[in-house]
């Protein structure tokens, strides 16, 4: 299945058709927000954005588990940053990540939902790598009845996601 880039992106709407909550990112989605230890938190749009321009790479670091059942980025890079079972941080994660990443291209961390991608940032950045967390992450926020994939996210502001 294939869901290609559309217009942009529209809050879900709960049954009344009023938005079912606020979307993390609540920010202007084009700005870069402040963050402690990495370069700053981008929205999915900013993030695509800049990947599609060539300044960036889409590091996706969820397990290879949740790309298969759950769906991924064609493109991105997949590199956990924990391994399941366990989720211990991946000894390979240092060694990959500079190998991947072209001399003075940022590195976008994805993850399910913006939280395990800050300390990937983190660490790329202490390896001298230029790296902003993906806020929102590929499925987004739970919404009220406790599922992600309807608010927030790669997924749901329509960029281009594939799954098996």
């Amino acid at each position: 299945m294939d869901h290609s880039a559309s217009s942009a992106p529209t809050p879900s709407t709960a049954q009344g058709g009023a938005p079912d909550r606020a979307v993390a990112v609540e920010a202007d989605p084009w700005e870069v927000q402040d963050a402690q230890g990495y370069a700053g938190d981008v929205s999915p749009q900013l993030a695509y954005q800049w990947w599609q321009a060539g300044h960036a790479l889409v590091i996706d670091i969820r397990s290879d588990a949740e790309r298969e059942w759950v769906g991924f980025v064609p493109g991105a890079l997949a590199l956990a940053w924990k391994q399941w079972p366990g989720m211990a941080i991946n000894p390979a994660f240092d060694e990959v990540l500079q190998a991947a990443l072209p001399s003075g291209i940022k590195a976008l961390m994805l993850c399910r939902s913006g939280v395990r991608s800050i300390a990937a940032a983190r660490r790329a950045c202490e390896l001298g790598i230029e790296a902003y967390n993906i806020l929102e992450g590929f499925e987004g926020d739970c919404d009220t009845r406790g599922q992600r994939g309807a608010l927030g996210g790669w997924r749901h502001c329509g960029l281009p996601w594939k799954q098996n």
